[in-house]
């Protein structure tokens, strides 16, 4: 490690996480076999507000009316420094870790495929190893750990800016599993409307008298129709995707209820706001046509995700400080196996540090830290748990999940993210730095939530899908339970 005036805090840390790797991967493989859809994260809230309130932090649970979401803090005074992320599992992904071929844990059922599970890993282990550093060394300043429910819906953070959780946050630090370890600065993400469009109609015998029904499935298909044609003049980097959440019940009845939810993404906040007002006006046309009424709900709403340079700057010095895993001869050659099971570049795990990049380029997808990224500075820790160039969303994403290549990675990731916080505690203008340089990047931009002032979480979301599949899956659980010394 390179010596710094902080290398005795650093040294601390980084031998803390090592000392303590199976606690970290304990966590870790616990919430990868709970496998919980977004807003359903039970047991794996349980999981990480029980670990830290066992390690001294305090912990507000249910916070913004999210059953699933927290706020874990330690220590006193500022700076304050939030770090957040996020736990939740994707439909139809149950895929059993450590496998090169496709194969369910619980065939049909939810499953970890990008890493959210090792996200929460190394947000909770470093949130606790930054906990003892202020303990042992006297470090100055307030650590809150917010666990964000929902994220593949991007649905609680933007929750949480809006009711006042980051209010006295001075820097904020996001998470991020993938199959490098690096961070990046600029804006990274697109921001994104998703909402229920839900047409009213009334029914009838689909045999006898069609002629008296009023088709809500027909508002539905004469929206995706409108959709269609507006693509050809939507910008380049704009999207619009849907799913039928509820197209009728048989056949022979016409549906008085049919209802799809569209997400609309763009570039910037206002663009994706313009996208959502068309697809508004596309969804009242197609009830005219239909002769039914639409009813819309916006499910969530996020700003683009933007990252900090001077956090990156910071964060940059500690990924190269604690340095890319030793990986296996066999960690490489699963790599490479799973690799070429999925049809991607087979060159195995890396094994160098990303150099800083900034301004990045904006790519399509949206998160919703966005909106923590335009009230407050915010850095990103990228960490190696998962195999480079594997899809995620897809059973390849969920294969190396809890393997020694998520615990190594996890373990690395932990560290970056504790040492970067003891920097910020030392150092305060590191802070102002991070302060300086997110003033000038937002320029005259006024941040303001993009959700409704009074609407409330969607708490019942996945709790259908959720409840059939968690009896089988808990078979699978782990009973140990992450023990930090």
């Amino acid at each position: 490690m390179a010596a710094n005036n902080r290398a005795r805090e650093k040294s601390f840390v980084f031998n803390f996480l090592d000392r303590n790797a199976v606690a970290v991967a304990t966590i870790g493989d616990s919430i990868f076999y709970f496998g919980e859809l977004g807003m359903q994260e039970v047991e794996s809230a349980k999981l990480m507000t029980e670990t830290l309130e066992n390690e001294g932090f305090s912990v507000e649970r249910g916070i913004s009316g999210f059953p699933t979401g927290f706020c874990a803090s330690y220590g006193s005074g500022d700076p304050v420094i939030a770090l957040h992320t996020e736990y939740d599992a994707n439909p139809n992904n149950s895929q059993v870790s450590g496998e090169t071929e496709q194969k369910n844990i619980t065939p049909y059922g939810p499953g970890h495929c990008e890493g959210h599970n090792c996200n929460a890993a190394v947000m909770v282990s470093g949130a606790i190893a930054a906990k003892c550093a202020i303990k042992k060394f006297g470090l100055k300043g307030t650590l809150k750990v917010f666990g964000a429910p929902g994220e593949e819906q991007l649905i609680s953070r933007p929750y949480y800016v809006r009711d006042g959780w980051f209010d006295d946050v001075d820097v904020a630090i996001h998470d991020h599993i993938g199959g490098d370890m690096g961070t990046v600065y600029g804006l990274t993400h697109s921001a994104a409307v998703s909402a229920y469009f839900t047409f009213h109609g009334e029914t009838a015998h689909a045999s006898t008298a069609p002629w008296r029904a009023r088709d809500a499935l027909d508002g539905v298909v004469l929206m995706d129709m409108g959709m269609a044609q507006f693509r050809e003049h939507m910008e380049p980097e704009m999207r619009a995707h849907r799913v039928i959440k509820d197209g009728g019940d048989q056949p022979n009845t016409i549906p008085a209820r049919a209802t799809v939810w569209w997400t609309f993404r763009a570039p910037t906040a206002e663009g994706a706001r313009i996208v959502f007002e068309q697809g508004k006006k596309i969804a009242e046309g197609a009830a005219l046509m239909s002769n039914t009424e639409v009813e819309i709900e916006v499910m969530s709403a996020v700003w683009p995700v933007r990252t900090n340079q001077g956090l990156a700057e910071v964060i940059q010095n500690n990924l190269e400080l604690v340095g890319v895993p030793e990986w296996t001869v066999d960690e490489q050659a699963f790599a490479r196996k799973l690799q070429e099971a999925a049809n991607v570049h087979a060159e195995g795990l890396r094994t160098e540090i990303k150099p800083l990049l900034g301004p990045t380029e904006q790519r399509t997808p949206s998160n919703d830290c966005g909106d923590v990224s335009w009230k407050v500075p915010m850095g990103r820790v990228g960490f190696p748990s998962n195999v480079p160039n594997v899809p995620f969303h897809h059973w390849a994403g969920g294969a190396a999940l809890a393997t020694t290549i998520a615990h190594k990675g996890s373990v690395a990731g932990a560290k970056a993210l504790a040492g970067a916080v003891v920097d910020l505690l030392s150092d305060p203008t590191l802070v102002q730095r991070a302060k300086k340089t997110f003033a000038e990047e937002i320029g005259e931009v006024i941040y303001k939530p993009l959700i409704p002032e009074r609407q409330k979480p969607p708490v019942d979301l996945n709790r259908e899908m959720m409840e059939t599949f968690r009896q089988p899956m808990s078979a699978h659980y782990i009973q140990e339970k992450p023990r930090f010394n």
